[in-house]
Formats: structure tokens, sequence, C-alpha cells
């Protein structure tokens, strides 16, 4: 944890004052620290969670071989802005961690209902499915189920790209767009998805699974998805700055739909959710006006 007044207070109190601060800590098995040298260095297994606009900024002290033997989870569904690349490349990439070490957690799995022990299903992507097999050992408890599959980059991108869509159900919420309306934005998201994960990481996918559309449907549908809540308030006419602000936690979409918006520029596929959402976030164009566009899009 970054700050050491709140490890403090975790270890004297057993909760986190600033996020599911309901939930108890088991000290014996929860060992919270400021030192990610120490964390990382005592760990074999190793999860990111943190936004990834902050991914580079949180992983500055670690040397090169930090991960050296170790086996990588990215529970990070964003890119490195303006790099425009995947959590798991730049991991490998600046730290050199192989192919079979990395790993990334997906599915529709809010920490909310997690907290509250619901039931909650995780899928673990890899290239190795028996390292994601062990790890999805480690994870398995009576309310939470978890497999392994071997699409990793695809399930990557996809939880990037729902995220955008959150928002543009969010921002059609704060319109006044209905439940109608919003069954169709997400119909057509998933065409836009399959369409772009064709285009960037071509191979055959159930695109109806929980890593997939579940995760989408929960993010956007959820009254625990930030992305949803920020999008909304965008709708509602709350300015980028000032619903930043007020929510005081980061909707990975904000940043998201600019890295999906400039890599598509290369591809050119048609994608008129990610276009509109990038239009209002960053060039300012009314909600009102993108989404008269985008509803005769819609079939």
């Amino acid at each position: 944890m970054r700050n050491s007044n709140d490890v403090q207070h975790l270890i004297k109190f057993r909760h986190n004052p600033r996020y599911l601060s309901q939930v108890s800590f088991d000290l014996d098995y929860v060992k919270p620290s400021t030192d990610i040298q120490a964390v990382v260095a005592s760990s074999d297994w190793v999860i990111l969670a943190v936004p990834a606009a902050f991914v580079q900024q949180a992983l500055a002290d670690l040397p090169e071989d930090a991960f050296s033997g170790k086996v990588v989870a990215s529970a990070i569904k964003g890119m490195i802005p303006k790099e425009n690349v995947l959590i798991t490349d730049y991991v490998k990439s600046r730290y050199g961690v192989e192919d079979e070490n990395l790993l990334v957690i997906a599915g529709p799995c809010h920490a909310e209902e997690v907290a509250l022990e619901k039931q909650s299903y995780l899928t673990i992507g890899s290239h190795n499915l028996a390292t994601a097999d062990r790890f999805c050992e480690l994870l398995r408890n009576r309310y939470v189920k978890a497999n392994p599959l071997d699409d990793l980059d695809g399930i990557e991108y996809c939880a990037v790209m729902k995220n955008v869509i959150a928002l543009a159900c969010g921002i059609a919420r704060g319109q006044n767009y209905g439940d109608n309306f919003q069954a169709v934005l997400v119909s057509n998201a998933m065409f836009e998805i399959e369409r772009f994960l064709d285009a960037i990481m071509p191979l055959h996918r159930a695109l109806a699974g929980s890593a997939y559309l579940g995760d989408l449907l929960v993010t956007a549908y959820s009254q625990f998805s930030r992305n949803r809540t920020f999008g909304n308030m965008i709708g509602r006419g709350y300015t980028v700055k000032s619903a930043q602000v007020e929510m005081n936690m980061v909707a990975e979409g904000y940043y998201a739909v600019q890295s999906i918006y400039e890599l598509n520029k290369k591809l050119k596929v048609d994608m008129p959710i990610t276009r509109a959402v990038y239009h209002i976030l960053y060039e300012r164009i009314s909600p009102a006006v993108e989404f008269e566009i985008l509803k005769d899009k819609f079939k």
C-alpha cells in the first residue's frame, strides 16, 4: 500500500480505512506493507491491481529482474496510457517476464460482492494452462470459482473494451435513455468488441463466455461499476474533471478509450461506440449530439 498511515491503521484495526472498510483482515495471512521491493522479493505469485495509469509509477522502484522466476497476474482492466500497450505486454518488455509466467484475472467479479461472499466466477487467462490452473487452485473457495482459459490477449483486450462500453451505458443513463436502448447498446457492443479482437488478435473465441460477455454485462449494469457511474455523471452534465474529483476513484475506461481509439487509427475497424465515447470525453462534444448519431447506427 502506498500510504504508511493506512498500513498502520490496517494493522491496528484490521480493516482498510479507504475501501471496503467493513471487511476484517486476518493478519495471520495478510501482511500489509509499503515496501514493494520486499513484498515482491518474498512472493512466488504477484498480483498487479492498481489502475493502469499508475502501473509504471507503482513499479518504478523495482529492478529489471524483480519478477525473475515469479508468476505475475494482472487484475488490471486497462492499458498503459499513451504507450497503448496491455499490462502484460508492458511487464513482459520492461521486466522480462516470460509468456508462461503471465496471467490475466478476468470475469464478472466486483470486489464489493466478493467481500460480501456472493457467488463469483473468475477466468484466468494464460499462454500456459498448467500455470493458470495452479493459480485457480489458490483462488477457489466456497463462493469463488475459477477456471483457466488459453486466450490471455483476447481476455485482456476484452476487459479493456468492456470498460469503454460501460462508460457508454452510463452516459446513456445520464441522458435518460432506458433499458431498451441499453440492451441494444450492449448487444451492438459485442459485435464491436468482436470486430476489434478479430482485427488485433484473430482467434476463434466463444465470446458468450463469462470472461467476455459476462464481464461486459456486470460492468455495464452493476451499481458497483465505477465506469458506469463515471459515464452517468458525464451524461448528466459533469465535466471530466468534476466527475473524477467527486468519484475519488479511477474509472479505467476514461484512459482505455483513448488507447483503443489510437490503436484503431491503424486497424480502421468500425467502432461507433468507442468513437462516440472518445468524442465526448476528449473532444468535448455534447453527449446528446453523439448519442443522436449513435442511435441511428444500431439495429
